[in-house]
């Protein structure tokens, strides 16, 4: 088991991050979650700004030329008066044509002197140089060095001398020959600048520094609990996906293209939806046996009522099954049993009642509108569904939270069905099994592997003295909540107001359209991916990617050798797993394959009259295809996301890493972008997937995927030690008064921290084989520090106190500012180029360092 294991083919309902309640999924992600996305904004428009970069570079090159030639002629008269040049370019003297009013200019237009300085003049810092146009002795060559400290970045202008009067070799060299002024490095300086705030000190919080600006011009967008850089090009992504779907001459020849547009368009069908109002869930519920809530009702039917919620329904009352990888024997499926049966995203929602009275009190609500609106009576309705709530808390009680489930080793536990028999009485195993594989034959001596051992004894003893009628409610509960969604507007209402309670958002405010292509990619990615691959994917991608991959995979097992806690046996064993390491990029193979298409979803009927039915079939069909891969090997091509995902991971137990055709676009990753930018976006990405697999979790498997011993004690207790200094670290940070959770999110830490310098290491190796880089225009950095930059802008996120709060419970990433601070705080490397001096905030001098 590890953080994350979503087989293909699962249900849509469940979510991206497993809350305490849910089966952990089989792979680890960035941090992305598709939910609250919308409109996409200035992405690929030109802004005001770079209109006015592009006039105003050429008046520069233009006065620079025009600077040249007088410099020539004051040189060849024999003129050397002390401080000429100083006094020429850098008094703040304005006559005309002086190379200083070329870049007075530029700090009047558009107020773009202010964005050019930090404000602060510590150690010989020249920020202020822009914001009040002063010119002093040399000012000028080192007055794009807004945040290098002593003469840094003016030298990257120059000869690489600093020495006083030093100018004329500032602008010796070609402008041309040293800055990048192709189109796409205009619009991504202008980018990287609007995003940025000047007016911080980069030492001091490079979160704010880096995206003070991206946060000021994105306020979170209407329906959105928040917004991202990843929420930014989802949006991008689905509205791809609208044009290709809605398009009246969509002609495929593959048949699960064709089945992808029907759903669509089932979901976009509004006037279908309302017509059928209550009545297909009503009937589900009846034909099930019903329950209380709608009439009197007494059966003995337990076991038939689970059998069909969590088998063709894929309701997941009390506990989970799925297929997956055998952690201990990489080579083989097993059936898996883990904790399940909460509905709100963490047990703390449920424990925590003074903090989550407003949660607890719409959740409440939430149930009590559903109940009367599939026919429950207003007296009795609410008091029954206070009563299912109640038995939720009982469960939340019982239930291991995920901070306490990271040792894989210890929650691992393999036994016969008819050990599980005895382990939890009150379920009748095999037949409960044999039902939801089907038509699989199983008997008592099937393997079957458990990870919450101690709550599956406490969830039978419970159900054993739980009154029947209570039990049958809580299951018919769980499929209501689970197909709610697709029933008419009277549900999404009901479903708003509780949203607004978790979330601070409503999904009315979502366009329908957006909602459906989140469900089609939930159901039919796969098939959607291929139209999106075939619209937008550029091949050649797959190749750099690979390439990239390669040089950070060099640079993290060079990183090894410098390891001085770690014995040679064990870092032999790491380098043999970094090399092992399988890469997935873009998209499966088959999905460019009409006939492999058409087969991986034959057998799911699909039609465009009813919505609510398309999705009951596909909760079948999961059912059938989960059944059918226990007696197959792992399939080791097999992902776990879609191609238009905006996301990354990794799978511990295939040891491979996988990016989707969605996440290779910029701001990640653009061909014709700065290597620094590329390195600082998807290089990161790269390294924080290959990092995952020397986590806290991760480095219990081996480079085989098998969860097994493979460290020596020493380099083990060595390797506790750094974790346990980064988890105090991250424990310390706080977001609106509250900690983050250090242990819950280890795993990422260590990830952004190794992912960040293995990446940094690979760019600088690349620098040493290729040289260096142009510069970006108007941006005043050099190329390492633009790096850093470009890391630090694909988080900018802002998000509503709501969903802060709910990403602090169930979260496993740190929220987006300590991903930056946090990582880059413990980077000599940044420190470095950014000159922050020990003691600062974002170098303290303390750092925890793992890989």
């Amino acid at each position: 088991m590890s953080n994350y294991k979503r087989a293909t083919f699962e249900d849509d309902d469940v979510p991206d991050i497993p809350a305490d309640g849910a089966a952990s999924p089989d792979c680890v992600e960035v941090g992305f979650r598709k939910g609250g996305v919308h409109s996409l904004g200035a992405m690929g428009r030109r802004t005001q700004l770079e209109v006015i970069l592009t006039g105003l570079l050429l008046v520069t090159v233009l006065a620079l030329f025009g600077c040249a030639v007088s410099l020539g002629i004051r040189y060849s008269t024999g003129e050397r008066r002390a401080g000429a040049l100083g006094n020429s370019y850098s008094t703040g003297e304005r006559r005309a044509g002086a190379l200083g009013n070329s870049y007075s200019t530029v700090e009047r237009a558009g107020g773009l002197g202010n964005c050019y300085s930090t404000g602060e003049r510590r150690a010989g810092g020249l920020g202020n140089s822009y914001s009040t146009g002063e010119r002093r002795a040399g000012a000028l060559g080192n007055s794009y060095s807004t945040v290098e400290r002593a003469g840094g970045l003016g030298n990257c202008y120059s000869t690489g001398e600093s020495r006083a009067g030093g100018l004329g070799n500032c602008y010796s060299i070609d402008p041309a020959r040293t800055m990048c002024l192709t189109e796409a490095c205009i619009t991504v300086s202008s980018k990287i600048i609007e995003a940025l705030d000047r007016s911080v000190d980069p030492c001091e919080d490079f979160y704010q520094y880096a995206c003070g600006g991206w946060m000021k011009k994105n306020p979170l967008p209407d329906g959105r609990s928040r917004w991202s850089t990843f929420n930014s090009i989802w949006d991008q992504n689905q509205a791809i996906l609208k044009h290709l779907l809605e398009n009246t001459t969509f002609n495929s020849s593959s048949e699960a293209e064709k089945k992808t547009q029907h759903y669509y368009l089932s979901c976009l069908n509004e006037q279908s939806v309302e017509e059928l109002g209550a009545q297909p869930l009503i009937d589900l519920i009846n034909k099930i046996g019903g329950w209380n809530i709608t009439g009197p009702w007494d059966k003995d039917n337990f076991m038939e009522v689970l059998k069909t919620v969590s088998g063709p329904y894929r309701a997941m009352p009390f506990f989970t099954i799925y297929v997956s990888v055998d952690p201990k024997n990489s080579n083989s499926n097993v059936i898996q049993v883990d904790q399940s049966g909460l509905f709100l995203p963490s047990r703390d929602y449920y424990l925590n009642k003074t903090a989550n009275e407003k949660v607890l009190t719409a959740y409440l609500e939430y149930m009590a509108e559903l109940g009367m609106l599939l026919g429950g009576d207003n007296n009795t309705t609410r008091a029954q569904m206070q009563q299912i709530l109640d038995f939720e808390t009982t469960l939340a009680n019982i239930t291991v939270p995920q901070d306490e489930r990271r040792d894989e080793e210890k929650i691992y536990h393999k036994m016969t069905v008819a050990d599980l028999q005895t382990l939890a009485p009150v379920i009748n195993w095999l037949d409960y099994l044999s039902s939801a594989l089907s038509p699989l034959d199983l008997n008592d001596t099937e393997l079957v592997v458990v990870y919450a051992r101690e709550y599956l004894q406490q969830v039978s003893e419970l159900i054993n003295k739980t009154d029947k009628s209570l039990l049958n409610n809580y299951m018919i509960w769980n499929l209501v909540q689970k197909t709610a969604s697709s029933l008419d507007q009277r549900f999404e209402n009901a479903q708003d107001k509780l949203l607004e309670s978790l979330y601070g958002t409503k999904k009315s405010c979502t366009p329908r359209w957006q909602t459906c292509i989140g469900n089609t990619d939930d159901t039919l990615g796969f098939a959607l991916g291929a139209l999106f691959v075939k619209a937008t994917f550029d091949k050649h991608s797959k190749e750099i990617a690979e390439g990239m991959i390669n040089e950070i995979r060099s640079a993290f097992k060079e990183g090894l050798d410098e390891l001085s806690w770690m014995d040679s046996q064990t870092r032999q064993a790491a380098k043999e797993k970094a090399d092992a390491i399988y890469d997935m990029i873009g998209f499966p193979d088959f999905i460019l394959d009409n006939k492999d298409l058409d087969d991986i979803y034959d057998g799911y009927d699909v039609s465009e009259d009813s919505f609510f039915q398309n999705m009951l079939n596909f909760y079948n069909f999961s059912a059938k295809v989960m059944a059918d891969q226990l007696r197959k090997a792992p399939n080791k091509d097999q992902w776990s996301m879609t191609p238009p995902t905006v996301n990354a991971y990794y799978m511990p137990t295939k040891n491979g890493i996988v990016f989707p055709a969605g996440i290779l676009q910029a701001p990640f990753y653009a061909r014709d972008h700065p290597k620094a930018l590329n390195f600082g976006g998807i290089g990161v990405v790269m390294g924080h997937e290959l990092t995952h697999a020397f986590d806290d979790q991760g480095r219990e498997y081996d480079k085989d995927g098998n969860l097994r011993p493979w460290w020596q004690n020493s380099s083990l207790e060595a390797f506790k030690n750094r974790t346990a200094c980064m988890e105090e670290q991250y424990t310390q940070y706080t977001i609106n008064a509250e900690h983050i959770n250090g242990k819950q999110t280890l795993g990422e830490n260590i990830a952004d921290n190794g992912g960040l310098k293995a990446a940094y290491h690979a760019y600088r190796s690349w620098l040493q084989r290729n040289g260096e880089e142009k510069l970006l225009p108007a941006v005043g950095l050099n190329n390492h520090q633009l790096f850093f930059v470009g890391f630090a802008q694909v988080w900018c996120s802002v998000r509503t106190p709501e969903s802060a709060h709910e990403g602090l419970m169930t979260d496993p990433h740190s929220p987006p500012k300590f991903r930056v601070i946090g990582t880059l705080s413990n980077s000599k490397d940044f420190a470095e180029h950014f000159k922050c001096p020990t003691g600062s905030p974002m170098n303290s001098g303390q750092r925890c360092e793992v890989w």
